[in-house]
Formats: structure tokens, C-alpha cells, sequence
């Protein structure tokens, strides 16, 4: 298992009492931040730039293409302003329960209350009855099974949220006892039946349109798919995707239920990263089984060489400017477990410190990997690869090892398509990865043009990866190539503190066919 941390007594606790260092960059761990009604405006995503924010989540759940389009426009504006790539991601709705609460009064349950759950979709919520999407469900829950029901992105708070228990089903209504009491708020209510198959596809009718019209129009990076439980999901997707000429977006497998985790293995072969939603995991799963599949999960994508990213870590932060003790715990946690990314939903959707919960992740990040145990993690990942090793691996491997050999301040790689960055990254090496990404000429019987945006962007998924979209003109000679991209990157590295005079750096690039690993010094 992964979690492991370096510890030198008494340094370590020596340390604690003193001040957190100043860092100007990011952490290595990648913040990926919902853009929603409290971090729209232009102002807003600066500062969530500012603070660290690297891949922008687009959620589909109550929102449409014209409100997301006017927040996306407002990212390009940002992004331009403060001249910082961004990913975007737009998250698929999926086979998802909801109640629409479309007037937006409380809706009060009382413990040890009756309520019914109908798929009459034109009856009004209330305390006696509650309307859902899904008109199988009668068919799929018996008598004690476990419903859970909340705000969408709710935060599990016990008077925000509430279980029911199924008594019996009449007809295509499910009567149920109310378990606790609460108090039901908001326009979207989002309902989880525990270890249930809900005959829905995962890539809805919806999704299918948004995709082939958002999606494409505006050359998303990544697609997050909601609710995947089989690897046929993924590749039914990927094949959506390539029906409408959409080659580049990358797919990340997300996996909220058991029915995901039971065949995790082969979603993690077809994906292209994994994000655990642990929100749904968390009511599928007893509450103490939860961190087994998280450390475990990590590790597998740790050792496959694909990202994986963790949700709903500081859900307090909504309303609140400090994390809890336990929360602040949880994301140092999955730092050492070997996470890529830290998801914020409702805490930069709707919360009311969206900037200020950035830089506090960010901050804990930083701190976690400073004692990451990567000696350990290189050992595992070298160990499961096994020998002989392809040409790619061990040159990769060697650039990091390399790196902690000379303690070198960073690690350049060149690079078109971003394979060799997440390679590199793969070992994850204790520097950071700048990656050159060198655009490629693409043409056809119509016009030509230049691949590397993209590219550039999805590097922002990878732990420790920081992307420079290289000018199409380093594309032109491969001596071109090692001079202005070389220099390119040292020249940024130094603007942004990561580069001093005669520190060491190892570059990692392809001449010809082959793959070779250098060190340079720099000079003053």
C-alpha cells in the first residue's frame, strides 16, 4: 500500500513548529476546481488561477450549455489575463437520481416519517411525497434497503441530508421511513440507492448531446464519466467521441459505486485516469472500507502510470475558511497515498471561500510532499514493471532517478503528444516535470494546423507536470527543437523561482528514434 512518509526525528516534529515555507508555484498535486454560481466571474477565476487551480470542472447537473459557455468564456479571459494554462473538464450527468425541487422551498422529514418516492415527475416535492427521474425503481430496491438523499453535492451533513429506509413498494412507489431528521434545501435533490444496479446507461441521451455540441465546439480536454461501472462504458464513449471527430479529450473513469469497484481492474486499463467520487462511494461502502479502496485503487493507477484524483476533502470549507483537523488529515493523507489531484466541488461551486479553500489544499499538499516517501513509490513502480523493461520505461525511469542521484532542480522533457511527460512523471520524481510540448503540423485535403494545445493542457492532470506550449516554430529542426526549447524552459523556470544560478538539470528527450536523458548546469 501506498501512504508512506519519510520521518527524520527529530526534525519532523521540530519542524511542525515552524513556519510553513513560502512557495510560489503550485504544489505537485494538481487542484481541479468546479466553476459554478460563487466562481464565475472573470475576477473570481483569476484568483482561482492565482491560487492554484489547474483543471477547471464544467458539471452538467442544473446547469446548461449557455451558462457554462459564458463561464468558460470568462476562463479564456482569465487565462489570458494571468497567463496561466488551464485544463477544462466537463463532467457527464450520467445515470443519475434526482428530485427536482423547482420551486426551491425546505422540504422538511422527521424521523421515524413515511414518505414516497414516485416516478410521477409532475407531482410537487414534499414531505409526504417526493418525485424522482427513474421510473424502475419499485422494480430495483426490497424491503431495507438503504436510500440516501441530499442537496446535490451535498456535504453529509446530518441536517442537510437524510436516509430512508425501504419499507415496502406499491406499484412503481417506494414507501419509505425516514431515519433521521432534516431538512432538504435547494433546487436538486440527488438520491443514492446502496449497492444497487440502476438499469441506466451510463452515457445518457443527454450527455450524448452536450458532448456533441459543448464539447466539441469548444475542444474540452478531459471528459469525466460520471457513474462508469464497466470498461464497455469507456470504450462506448471513446467511440462516441471519435463518431464526432473528438480524437484528442481524454477520459477519466469516474467511480462512485461498488459496481465500479468490482471491475475497477479493467475501467483502469480502458480509461485514460480514474477519479474516485468518494461522495457515492461513501454511501455505497460501510464508512470503515473506504479508505481500503481509496490506498488501493491509488496504487493500481500509481503502478499503471495514470492519474488519479480524489474528491470531497473539505467539504466544511463551503461555509467555513479552515478545514476541519480531520479534513486538513485527509488530503495530507492522499498525498502520501499517491494522488495526482485533489477535486473541489461544492467547496469552489457554491462555497463562500473558493480562492481561500485552493490555497489551503494547496498548501497541505505542499507540505505532505515534502516528507512523500518517492524512494519507496520508485522501488514499487520498477518492481511491477519488471524486466526487461522497454527502452521508453527505462529511460524515463533513469531521468528520475537521475534527478534524486544529482538532486537536480527540475527535470525538462520534450515532448509531443504529453506520453513522455506522464512517463517521467510515472516515477514520480520529488522535482518538478517541465514538459516542452513541441506542436506537430497536422493537415488534410482542407487546411493545416498545429496539435500541442491540448496536449499541453492534459499535462495539467498529471502530478508534478507543468506544460510550455512550445511555438510552432521549434517544430521545424530538431536542432531548433533542443536550443529554443531548452532554453524556453530554463528561461521559465527561473522567472518563476524554480531555477537558480549552477543548479542541475536533467533532460529528457528523443533524438531519432531513441531516447536519451542529459545533465545540464546553469550557469549564472
Amino acid at each position: 500500500m501506498q501512504g508512506q512518509m519519510v520521518v527524520e526525528e527529530p526534525v519532523r516534529l521540530a519542524s511542525v513548529l515552524t513556519s510553513s515555507k513560502p512557495h510560489f508555484l503550485p504544489s505537485l498535486t494538481k487542484i481541479v476546481g468546479t466553476l459554478g454560481p460563487k466562481s464565475r466571474s472573470v475576477e473570481m477565476i483569476e484568483g482561482c488561477l492565482k491560487a492554484g487551480m489547474s483543471v477547471a470542472r464544467f458539471d452538467f447537473t442544473g446547469f446548461d450549455g449557455t451558462y457554462h459557455q459564458e463561464t468558460l468564456d470568462n476562463l479564456r479571459t482569465a487565462v489570458k489575463n494571468v497567463n496561466k494554462l488551464c485544463a477544462v473538464m466537463l463532467d457527464t450527468v450520467g445515470p443519475e437520481l434526482q428530485i427536482c425541487n423547482k420551486n426551491g422551498n425546505p422540504i422538511e422529514l422527521k424521523v421515524d416519517g413515511h414518505v414516497t418516492i414516485t416516478p410521477d415527475i409532475s407531482r410537487e416535492p414534499s414531505s409526504e411525497v417526493l418525485p424522482v427521474n427513474y421510473a424502475g425503481l419499485a422494480e430495483t430496491v426490497k424491503k431495507g434497503d438503504t436510500i440516501f438523499l441530499g442537496q446535490y453535492l451535498f456535504t453529509g451533513s446530518e441536517t442537510t441530508s437524510v436516509w430512508l429506509e425501504v419499507l415496502e413498494t406499491k406499484g412503481p412507489n417506494v414507501i419509505c421511513m425516514v431515519k433521521n431528521t432534516a431538512t432538504l434545501s435547494g433546487f436538486i435533490f440527488t438520491m443514492h440507492v446502496a449497492q444497487v444496479h440502476i438499469n441506466l446507461p451510463t452515457l445518457t441521451d443527454t450527455d450524448k448531446k452536450i458532448i456533441s455540441t459543448w464539447a466539441s465546439h469548444n475542444n474540452v480536454d478531459f471528459i469525466s464519466l460520471s457513474y462508469t461501472r464497466h470498461a464497455e462504458d469507456i470504450r462506448e464513449l471513446r467511440a462516441f467521441l471519435n463518431t464526432h471527430n473528438l480524437h484528442e479529450p481524454q477520459i477519466f473513469a469516474k467511480v462512485e459505486n461498488v459496481e465500479g469497484l468490482k471491475h475497477f481492474d479493467e475501467i483502469l486499463q480502458e480509461a485514460d485516469g480514474i477519479i474516485l467520487s468518494r461522495g457515492n462511494l461513501g454511501i455505497d461502502l460501510p464508512p470503515e472500507k473506504v479508505f481500503l479502496f481509496q490506498k488501493a485503487a491509488v496504487h493500481k493507477c500509481n503502478i499503471s502510470g495514470k492519474p488519479a484524483i480524489i474528491t470531497r476533502v473539505v467539504d466544511s470549507m463551503v461555509e467555513n475558511l479552515r478545514p476541519t483537523r480531520a479534513e486538513a488529515t485527509d488530503v495530507a493523507n492522499a498525498v502520501l497515498d499517491g494522488t495526482d489531484g485533489i477535486l473541489l466541488g461544492a467547496e469552489t461551486l457554491r462555497g463562500l471561500y473558493p480562492i481561500e479553500t485552493i490555497q489551503t489544499v494547496g498548501r497541505i499538499c505542499f507540505e505532505a510532499e515534502c516528507v512523500y516517501n518517492q524512494g519507496l513509490t520508485f522501488k514499487k513502480i520498477l518492481k511491477h514493471v519488471g524486466e526487461p523493461m522497454s527502452h521508453a520505461e527505462s529511460v524515463a525511469s533513469s531521468a528520475v532517478r537521475a534527478a534524486n542521484k544529482v538532486k537536480a532542480a527540475i527535470i525538462v522533457v520534450f515532448t509531443a503528444s504529453g506520453r513522455a511527460a506522464r512517463l517521467v512523471a510515472k516515477y514520480r520524481p520529488s522535482v518538478p516535470v517541465v514538459a516542452i510540448v513541441i506542436p506537430r503540423l497536422r493537415t488534410n485535403s482542407l487546411n493545416w494546423n498545429f496539435s500541442g494545445s491540448s496536449q499541453a493542457r492534459q499535462c495539467l492532470g498529471v502530478r508534478g507536470v507543468y506544460p510550455i506550449l512550445a511555438s510552432p516554430n521549434v517544430a521545424t529542426s530538431d536542432r531548433a527543437t533542443e536550443e529554443s526549447g531548452l532554453t524556453l524552459a530554463l528561461n521559465h523556470a527561473k522567472s518563476v523561482g524554480l531555477l537558480k544560478p549552477h543548479d542541475r538539470i536533467v533532460v529528457f528527450q528523443k533524438i531519432g528514434d531513441s531516447s536519451v536523458v542529459k545533465i545540464v548546469e546553469l550557469q549564472d
